[in-house]
């Protein structure tokens, strides 16, 4: 890992190096630091991992302390992200229920409403230029932030019209990887975990977390107190916390999209514990966390992508064009958008380039790695299991001239040639990313209000081609991703 701490690779790029360079291995032994890492590139292998075996494979790596420890010193440790064992569970079947279908069309009237007062934000900042050039991962957080805010903590802060609010600067801090402070934490991390753990160290400033702490508390006292009832996730993670939110049978509904991931049983099952005010209060910060840097991040990708291929983008305005001639005047709604073909699959192939690097499980119990044809490669407790998704996305053998954007892939025609197992956006298995439909929902419906009045440009700062930052920064353009808005005629 020496290279990314002095900053010589991209991270997914770094990985996928060491992918490329074994092409006929099914797994690959290494270390990070003192963690035995096992790199798996074969569809088989991954899928017992994932899903036949998962109870192996349970939890993912402990990288920024215990999740066992009783102290609240440590917020992240009590998210859902990383959790282990039976606490896992139970958080899984007490926060599943909240991201059903029946409860993201209660929600998706939020982000409707949002997306209306965004359209009219920008439209305002062309004036009379016609047009308005952003840096699109900003202009994406800001937007993410302001649905964040209304969707998770019931607030209304509009983030590309008063640019210095709280929210959004606090939120900026606290998703700021590249500072040295971070960095140090996550070093210290990776050499000392366990020193750091009874340190008490959080990977967050405290500020920031004493800032978004204090809102959670102060929203769930005032709708206590006055009863106040939205359709937000503060709501449903209310009810989720009294024990009063269950899994009920789903009235059928159109897919949510190519991409979304569903839950398991772990998720379905009944518990009777429910949640302490620090782990409410960590719930709600990864849901934060989630939006404000992975969906903003993936949404400017789909922007820089339409902006490189017009004919993609126009292809999709099409689309957009005549679903908005269907609704007869009237908003946009959640079953409208899951109609969407294009748009789905233009999403899709926008996951599928822009991905995270990779995923991790660690091994719980000794176990055999197993092709059923001999070949067998034995696994320790303890050991972390990687499975490089960017890579894997990356690779002609799965997706031919896979650098290419082609939403094609994902036609009807032509998706039954995908190996869903080599499809790795939101993971896979009991412990896939249980917001996937939030995230689809948010990123389609983003989309459609900015193509339905701008067209998505280039303009003269635009990076082409597109060089990723190095190191271990997330996904983000080398010198940003510069686009311009231009409205429509």
């Amino acid at each position: 890992m020496f290279p990314l701490f002095m900053k010589k690779y991209t991270f997914p790029e770094f990985i996928q190096m060491i992918y490329n360079r074994f092409p006929d291995a099914k797994a690959l032994g290494m270390f990070d630091m003192s963690t035995r890492f096992v790199m798996l590139r074969d569809p088989e292998l991954i899928k017992k991992v994932l899903v036949k075996d998962f109870e192996f494979f349970i939890d993912r790596r402990s990288l920024f302390g215990d999740s066992t420890s009783e102290s609240d010193s440590i917020l992240i440790t009590k998210t859902l992200l990383l959790l282990t064992g039976q606490k896992w569970r139970d958080m899984r079947a007490t926060l599943s229920p909240a991201f059903t279908g029946s409860k993201m069309r209660a929600m998706f009237e939020l982000i409707v409403t949002y997306s209306d007062r965004m359209v009219g934000i920008l439209k305002d900042q062309a004036g009379q230029m016609g047009y308005v050039d952003y840096e699109m991962k900003e202009c994406c957080s800001r937007i993410a932030s302001d649905i964040i805010a209304t969707c998770a903590y019931g607030l209304e802060v509009e983030s590309l019209a008063n640019r210095e609010n709280d929210f959004y600067t606090m939120g900026k801090k606290m998703m700021n990887f590249g500072k040295t402070s971070f960095f140090v934490r996550l070093l210290l991390y990776s050499v000392f975990p366990k020193l750091m753990s009874k340190l008490q160290v959080d990977l967050f400033d405290g500020e920031q977390i004493r800032y978004f702490t204090e809102i959670i508390k102060d929203t769930v006292k005032e709708r206590d107190k006055h009863g106040i009832v939205r359709p937000d996730m503060i709501h449903l993670l209310m009810q989720a916390r009294k024990g009063v939110l269950k899994h009920h049978q789903e009235t059928a509904e159109a897919s949510a999209g190519f991409a979304t991931v569903e839950e398991s049983e772990v998720g379905k099952t009944a518990i009777g514990k429910t949640m302490t005010d620090s782990e409410f209060v960590a719930q709600c910060l990864i849901f934060f966390i989630a939006g404000f840097e992975a969906i903003s991040s993936q949404m400017s990708f789909m922007c820089y992508e339409l902006a490189s291929n017009p004919d993609i983008q126009q292809k999709l305005y099409e689309e957009i064009k005549e679903t908005k001639k269907l609704l007869k005047g009237k908003p946009l709604t959640y079953d409208t958008l899951q109609q969407m073909k294009y748009m789905d699959m233009v999403t899709s192939e926008a996951l599928r380039m822009w991905s995270g690097p990779a995923t991790d499980r660690k091994c719980v119990r000794d176990y055999v790695l197993d092709d059923g044809a001999g070949w067998k490669f034995p696994i320790e407790t303890g050991t972390c299991v990687m499975i490089p998704s960017y890579a894997i996305h990356r690779d002609p053998k799965y997706y031919p001239n896979p650098d290419r954007f082609d939403p094609e892939r994902f036609s009807e025609e032509r998706r039954a040639d995908i190996n869903m197992t080599m499809y790795l956006p939101f993971g896979a298995g009991p412990r896939n990313c249980i917001g996937s439909r939030f995230a689809l929902m948010e990123m389609k419906a983003i989309v459609y209000g900015l193509l339905l009045n701008f067209s998505i440009e280039r303009n003269e700062k635009t990076q082409v081609p597109l060089r990723l930052n190095k190191g271990f920064a997330p996904l983000a353009g080398e010198k940003g991703m510069h686009l311009r808005l231009k409205v429509r005629g």
